[in-house]
């Protein structure tokens, strides 16, 4: 088993590390890093970025060629660390530990440090895994002027006023992180956009992951509802079915036969991950795609109607009014008065 110390949790210093212990090719654009193998060490990315207020997003996509450990050092103000695993399974332990907390597939989990103290991550031989760390800085006590901030707040909220101990909580199963995560993936955008838009999805996981631990607390006997994870990616599989062929007139009955679930199971999936009924998030990702048609192309509003599965014009206008607070004519008369005057 390889084992690579990090005395730095910085994300630069962190990168430049693990640059120097992988290899591999390292890009920096603004204050987002991402490494990426492709040797006899494994393939796939690492990727970290920095926000200001002391708020860093870790990704590793990955798959190792042997197994590997990640040992890496806390400080004296340790930080809050809301970890998801997308795909596969990640093990951790404190300091020396034998004792190996399991975080699997869509599940949630929070770590926090004592003063000082080692985590260490393990990662399984030829086993694909993708995990979100989301670090928070702690803010000392004494430091009166932090108190107003994002990062005090969840201090608090987390630790109730505590000093740190060494604990970690493993949540329940959440889809929508997944699908979040899904949409920082597909980020194609450069510059200080890129910036915003990672920000904006981090927060949001982060936001997630709160809900999430709150709900836990509440519901502790039944923390992962009556869906295994074999079930949740069934869910996950029909979501992005949905989001490629939103034209297809699907029914729920067609969706469960190609699912493998019952309508109870495809339901509450979608309550999970999308807050709301499949009939509901079809209708959503249609009227999305169609105001993306509507800008993009030279289609005209009936034409944008039928491509996305809609059979009726007015009842498409009446639910695109209700989202975006305009008729489809007035939008599509918008981008062209827009284009016209560039």
């Amino acid at each position: 088993m390889t084992t690579i110390n990090l005395s730095s949790a910085a994300i630069k210093n962190m990168f430049e590390q693990l640059h120097h212990n992988f290899g591999g090719s390292l890009a920096v654009n603004a204050k987002e890093h991402i490494l990426t193998l492709d040797n006899e060490l494994g393939r796939g990315h690492i990727r970290g970025i920095t926000f200001k207020g002391g708020i860093s997003y870790l990704e590793f996509d990955m798959e190792f060629a042997q197994d590997f450990t990640l040992r890496t050092g806390s400080e004296e103000n340790a930080p809050i660390c809301f970890a998801y695993c997308s795909a596969g399974r990640i093990a951790h332990s404190f300091n020396n530990e034998t004792k190996k907390n399991v975080l699997e597939n869509f599940q949630t989990g929070i770590l926090t440090n004592a003063s000082n103290s080692d985590n260490v991550l393990y990662f399984q031989k030829d086993v694909r895994v993708k995990t979100s760390l989301i670090v928070v800085r702690t803010v000392a006590q004494t430091d009166t002027a932090k108190k107003n901030g994002l990062n005090y707040r969840l201090q608090e909220l987390m630790l109730n006023g505590k000093p740190a101990e060494n604990t970690i909580y493993i949540g329940s199963y959440n889809l929508k992180i997944a699908d979040q995560i899904t949409q920082l993936k597909a980020i194609k955008q450069q510059g200080i956009v890129r910036s915003l838009l990672i920000e904006g999805l981090v927060h949001m996981i982060l936001a997630l992951e709160v809900q999430q631990h709150t709900d836990d607390l509440k519901n502790r006997e039944n923390q992962t509802g009556s869906l295994n994870t074999r079930e949740m990616e069934s869910v996950k599989d029909i979501s992005d079915f949905v989001n490629n062929y939103p034209e297809r007139q699907l029914s729920i009955s067609e969706l469960c036969r190609k699912s493998g679930l019952s309508p109870c199971k495809l339901q509450e999936g979608f309550k999970l991950m999308h807050g709301t009924t499949v009939t509901d998030y079809i209708r959503e990702v249609r009227i999305e795609k169609a105001e993306e048609l509507i800008k993009n192309t030279d289609l005209n509003i009936s034409e944008v109607v039928y491509s996305i599965g809609f059979t009726s014009r007015s009842y498409f206008s009446k639910i695109f009014r209700n989202k975006y607070n305009c008729s489809p004519k007035q939008y599509k008369d918008k981008q062209n008065m827009m284009a016209a005057s560039a």
